[in-house]
Parts: structure tokens; C-alpha cells; sequence
């Protein structure tokens, strides 16, 4: 089968281990590119664990989200990566029906837990900044259930195509396995339509809600240079900063992979160019590795606890406690 932008992707590719719309070459750049991104991934978000175990005192209730969101980007570059890559190797999907399964459920339950985890961390900005009466009145317990509702959500959708709601299987690059939109039939059509609308649509509303009243109150605080707030508000702005950040790449990274699925559903996904069909999935799984650019580039003061940590810096030459806050948050984890 010829290959190339606007090909059109044939049910006779074989579901395991069968020929590819990709020449091998073609496969070993994105095998390159897969194991690059993993060890950049792996490395940076190992790091930003490591920053949360070295200081103690950044574990408040709003950086729990981030380490949770660190653990999906783990999750991610630990497991998804390394098999994907060693299957563009081989030229087509080398661990199976089981492996496709466990390989598609983890890439999707990640990916879920990851949106989940933004909308949280948008509620958190939205309480801290604009309803600090609530905030204040909000325990840990609080934050541990809703995180637990976003892996919890996460779960659900992950096992759906496993007991029968759509299904995974490889996509036409024969060397990963997702959401199989190649059969887009009722099954599918209602489990893509319940996912975007539950998993994308929503989060974006409640995030566009909390982040447009943060924007409004930040505004009107520059604005009265006489107002009196408990807020650090350098610190606020820059953690609500990272925050919008980290929403607007997680949605350039999950946007084709959207798009693919509602094309999919609505279009022939044999028209559906073979270029995107292995662009979408990694754009989505480059979602793993630019998180922790954002923390450092958009939070000067996680950027000075990077720095301490790469260093090796002892915390009595760098006081996290009154330089690196990363929220006015003091509630401890233990």
C-alpha cells in the first residue's frame, strides 16, 4: 500500500503484527522520537518528584495536584513509551491482543486522570483567588476526594472499550493501539460522543469559568493599589499562570487526537490521511514532557527549588519556606 498525506487508510491491515501504511524507515523516526521524548519525560518529571520529597514544605494541598498530574506523566513515559517505541522497531504492534489492551487502557486512563487533575487545579485557582471564604473553610479531605474523583473517573472510561463500550485495537500504523475508530460503529460513535462531552467539554467549561473570574479579580486588585489581602498575589499570578499554560498545551496535545476520533465518527475513517493518524497520538503523548518546561518557565520560584535541588543545595542555603511557596496554601499532607 502506497503511503503519504491524503492516502486512504484499507481495513486490510492487520490487526496484529501485519503490514504497516508506514515504510520502516518511517517507523525508526518514530521510534527516535518516541525514546527521546520518554528520557526527556522520565528525567524532568522524576525530577519534579523529587523536588517534593526533598521539600517538605511545598506538599500543600494545591501542589498535591501537581505531584498527582507528575504521576501521570510518569505513568506515561514509563510504560507507553517504551512499548510504542520498541513496536515502531519492529515495524507493526509486537505485544498482542492482551498487550494492545493493557498498552491502550493505560494511555487513555493517563490521559483522562490528566484532564481531570487541570479542572481541579482550576477550581483550586478559582477558590484561592476569587472565594478565599471557602477556600479557607475547605479541608485536605476535600482535595483528596476530588483528586480521587479524577483518577476514579479516569478508571471508568480506560475499562469502558474493555468490556465492550467501543473497543481498542492497533491504529493504520500498525505499531500502537488506541480507541479502535477504524470500526465506527453505534458502540463507538456513543462512546467518542460521552467521552469528549465528559472529559472535554465539561473540564474546558468549569476551567473557562474559574479561569475568566480569576482574570476579573486579578484585574481589579491591580487595579486598587489600596486593597488589603492575606494574598501573595506575585506568587498567585504565577502560579495561575502555569496553570493557564499547562491547560492550553494539554489542549494543542489532545486537539488531533479529538479531532481524529470526531472524524471518525461523523466521516469514513478510511478518508482519514495516514499522517494524521500517527500525528494525533503523539501529539497526545506529548503531553508528558512539557509540564515540567511550565513550572520552570512560568514559576520563577519552582524554578529557584530546581535549582537547589540540581545543585544540590541544602535548605539552608535556599529557604523554600519563604522563597519557593508555590501557593499561599499551608495545609500539610501528613
Amino acid at each position: 500500500m502506497e503511503h503519504g498525506v491524503g492516502v486512504n487508510i484499507s481495513d486490510d491491515v492487520s490487526p496484529y503484527g501485519g503490514k504497516s501504511v508506514f515504510t520502516q524507515m518511517e517507523h525508526n523516526i518514530v521510534a527516535g522520537y518516541l525514546i527521546t521524548a520518554g528520557v526527556i519525560s522520565l528525567s524532568s518529571n522524576i525530577v519534579v518528584l523529587l523536588v517534593f520529597v526533598k521539600y517538605k514544605e511545598l506538599r500543600t494541598a494545591t501542589n498535591f495536584i501537581i505531584i498527582n498530574l507528575a504521576f501521570t506523566d510518569v505513568g506515561v513515559a514509563g510504560i507507553g513509551y517504551p512499548m510504542s517505541a520498541a513496536s515502531d522497531l519492529h515495524g507493526s504492534w509486537k505485544f498482542g491482543y492482551t498487550g494492545c489492551q493493557i498498552y491502550a487502557a493505560l494511555n487513555i486512563f493517563f490521559g483522562m486522570a490528566s484532564i481531570g487533575l487541570l479542572t481541579v487545579v482550576a477550581i483550586d485557582r478559582f477558590l484561592t483567588i476569587c472565594r478565599a471564604d471557602i477556600r479557607q473553610k475547605i479541608t485536605m479531605q476535600s482535595y483528596n476526594l476530588l483528586i480521587l474523583a479524577a483518577w476514579l473517573n479516569a478508571v471508568f472510561w480506560s475499562l469502558m472499550p474493555v468490556v465492550g463500550w467501543a473497543g481498542y485495537a492497533p491504529d493504520p500504523t500498525g505499531a500502537t493501539c488506541t480507541i479502535n475508530w477504524r470500526k465506527n460503529d453505534a458502540s463507538f460513535i456513543s462512546y467518542t460522543m460521552a467521552v469528549i462531552a465528559v472529559n472535554f467539554v465539561l473540564p474546558l467549561s468549569v476551567m473557562f469559568y474559574c479561569y475568566y473570574n480569576v482574570s476579573v479579580t486579578m484585574r481589579r486588585h491591580q487595579a486598587d493599589s489600596h486593597s488589603i489581602t492575606a494574598l501573595d498575589w506575585s506568587d498567585q499570578k504565577d502560579v495561575t499562570k502555569m496553570s493557564i499554560l499547562m491547560i492550553v498545551m494539554f489542549l494543542v496535545a489532545w486537539s488531533p487526537y479529538s479531532f481524529v476520533c470526531l472524524w471518525a465518527s461523523f466521516g469514513n475513517p478510511k478518508n482519514i490521511p495516514a499522517a494524521m493518524a500517527i500525528i494525533a497520538p503523539l501529539f497526545a503523548k506529548s503531553s508528558t514532557f512539557y509540564n515540567p518546561c511550565i513550572y520552570v518557565l512560568a514559576n520563577k520560584k519552582f524554578r529557584r527549588a530546581i535549582i537547589g535541588l540540581i545543585q544540590c543545595q541544602t535548605r539552608q542555603r535556599i529557604t523554600i519556606s519563604t522563597q519557593v511557596p508555590l501557593t499561599t496554601s499551608r495545609q500539610p499532607l501528613t
